[in-house]
């Protein structure tokens, strides 16, 4: 396989080589789950989820893990504020990230575990690290990692320990031997309900954000996998904090490839409340449909910056339809024959994928294949345009019920009005054909004329 991705890690493009031939181990850090999930989320989603796609399309067995935080401050705080427990938050917005990203077309992970079923698994490693003389027991009940102890912290992040203690702002507090030093235990608070206080040998408590990562990836794919994956936000502390619990706790190697996304942005602005630029999935979706979200998303590389607009989306809208109305009409068989990854627009769509997953030159190709096809009106061409297209999950649907879809009007109404034009036209009343065609326009509705006979699209 000819696959190369950067390496967050080692700074560099590196040809893939999972340690099992033939089988891709994958772990992606998901949702603490409190709320609905934002556009940040939709953003780092989709990016695994093409990478997903793609070891699937080349060939490979893969085992994806994207877990579940459903244990933190925010979490119970809101159970609190609600009135609810700590179960009955995280189930409902657990069903509602399902719903929304299964909008967008995000597929689902081999294993999703949630923390809370892994906490034995989580004393474990945190019983080692004590062990090795990595952690120790704060006075006020924690259980804290040494960070200065462990030789290789800063690796990820191409930070010295030095260096990212002249970046540290907090005094030493909450019993820290050292401001770097991250919680693995969080002793409970005598004002916390008590679904969120677990039994352990350090007391009643709960686990540190970081412990559940190298705790549940460990457990479901084994104490060395192929890729590691989430938002760049996550680079540091999280991502550098899990190296350095489980290379301390086992003595070896965790992850072989970290591959982060880039941040979102609105409009060139950082995405935040307090800007008011913040977006949930089902924000976005109450105006545009799913696989044009998906769609939009796809023409950034997934390591870019990502710049979310309205005339970002409505380009993107645009763009898709294109590829849909250069489909529609073609008779392309429901079972066609494998991708010939050896035919030339198959193999420079292989060539864009392999090269760290460059979507964007993927699309192009995608295009090129349209414009052939809006001129020959190929069921080949047709047929490779969708097979392709289908290993980032788009233009899978009809391609006349897309294009249809989401107009105002009832179907019945709009063929009156182009029965109508057309027996105007056959009359020469010209004036009244051009009319009713200005009449539907005005409420979305777009006229195609063929030899066939008069089509309709939602504009």
């Amino acid at each position: 396989m000819s696959l190369r991705l950067y390496n967050t890690l080692t700074r560099r493009i590196e040809p893939f080589v999972p340690i099992e031939p033939g089988h891709v181990r994958m772990y992606v850090c998901g949702m603490t789950i409190y709320d609905l999930c934002h556009m940040g989320h939709a953003r780092m989603m989709m990016a695994f989820d093409v990478v997903y796609r793609w070891l699937l399309a080349s060939g490979y067995r893969v085992t994806y893990v994207r877990n579940i935080t459903d244990i933190e401050d925010k979490i119970i705080r809101r159970a609190v504020e609600r009135g609810i427990t700590i179960r009955q938050l995280t189930d409902e917005m657990i069903a509602a990230m399902r719903e929304d990203i299964g909008a967008i077309g995000i597929a689902t992970p081999t294993h999703e575990p949630r923390a809370t079923e892994y906490v034995p698994q989580m004393l474990s490693l945190i019983g080692t690290l004590e062990d090795k003389g990595l952690a120790y027991r704060a006075d006020n009940g924690d259980v804290n990692y040494a960070v200065r102890k462990f030789p290789g912290y800063g690796k990820l992040s191409g930070k010295s320990i030095d260096e990212l203690r002249a970046g540290e702002r907090v005094a030493v507090a909450d019993g820290k031997d050292d401001p770097l030093d991250f919680v693995l235990w969080k002793a409970a608070k005598a004002d916390e309900p008590a679904d969120a206080k677990y039994p352990g040998p350090y007391g009643e408590g709960r686990p540190g954000w970081h412990i559940e990562c190298s705790a549940m990836s460990c457990a479901v794919l084994g104490e060395r996998f192929d890729i590691h994956g989430g938002g760049m936000d996550l680079q540091f502390p999280h991502h550098e904090n899990e190296i350095a619990q489980s290379e301390g706790a086992l003595g070896k190697p965790f992850v072989n490839y970290w591959l982060h996304n880039g941040f979102l942005n609105v409009d060139n602005e950082k995405m935040s409340k307090s800007l008011g630029n913040f977006f949930t999935i089902r924000d976005v979706l109450q105006k545009f449909d799913g696989e044009t979200l998906r769609f939009f998303m796809l023409r950034t590389h997934y390591r870019s910056p990502f710049n979310f607009s309205d005339v970002n989306l409505e380009d993107a809208r645009s763009a898709l339809r294109r590829l849909y109305t250069a489909l529609d009409g073609v008779d392309v068989p429901a079972q066609g024959p494998a991708i010939d990854w050896a035919q030339p627009q198959a193999a420079a769509f292989r060539t864009a994928m392999d090269d760290d997953f460059n979507t964007p030159a993927a699309l192009a190709v995608l295009f090129e294949l349209a414009n052939e096809l809006n001129r020959t009106r190929s069921p080949q061409t047709a047929a490779l345009l969708r097979q392709l297209a289908g290993t980032l999950g788009v233009l899978q649907q009809v391609p006349r019920a897309y294009l249809q879809a989401g107009s105002t009007l009832d179907e019945a109404t709009i063929q009156q009005s182009i029965d109508a034009r057309a027996a105007a036209k056959q009359a020469k009343n010209f004036a009244e054909a051009d009319r009713i065609r200005r009449e539907l326009a005005e409420q979305g509705i777009e006229l195609k004329d063929s030899p066939q006979g008069t089509t309709w699209f939602r504009a």
